[in-house]
């Protein structure tokens, strides 16, 4: 007769080597999202904004729109003396509409979801079910502002770069 499961001897020896493996730095990393070749991109100088005053760019190419705004509160991932310059991708992660900022949030006027600039985009209203994806930005001594990366998936790509 077949026993359902795994048998604890199993269970403990498969945990052990898994675990093994993955204290390997090369092994594991072959478990993670793999690093994109983003490129550097300025968008703008920090003298240049104004709370609550969005600036729309294109990122991670020119086929992706995305916003970079001084939000006002620190943000996790801001930037700035203040921690509260977010960039995110301006798709909505529902069905991609334009997202729009408005009042500290970014809303879809399509159906409504908002998102928290100030907690990685997180959704808390509407139909999107996940975060927007937010930009990784850089401030260099001059006050230039650069978007590095997006973590996050776009909406409607399976990877973020489009092929040349």
């Amino acid at each position: 007769m077949l026993k359902a499961g795994l048998s604890r001897r199993t269970f403990i020896g498969g945990s052990v080597v898994l675990g093994a493996l993955l204290t390997n730095f090369r092994f594991a990393k072959a478990f993670v999202a793999p690093s994109l070749p983003y490129r550097r991109k300025k968008i703008a100088n920090i003298r240049e904004l104004r709370t609550h005053r969005p600036i729309m760019f294109n990122y991670p190419d020119e086929n992706s729109p995305a916003i970079l705004v001084k939000i006002g509160r620190p943000a996790i991932g801001g930037i700035g003396p203040d921690k509260d310059i977010v960039a995110f991708s301006a798709l909505c992660t529902h069905q991609g509409c334009p997202i729009q900022y408005s009042r500290g949030r970014f809303i879809c006027k399509c159906h409504y979801s908002m998102f928290d600039p100030a907690k990685n985009g997180q959704t808390y209203q509407g139909h999107a079910s996940e975060w927007l994806p937010q930009i990784r930005l850089r401030l260099d001594r001059k006050g230039n502002i650069y978007a590095e990366a997006i973590e996050g998936l776009v909406w409607g790509r399976v990877i973020n770069l489009l092929p040349k």
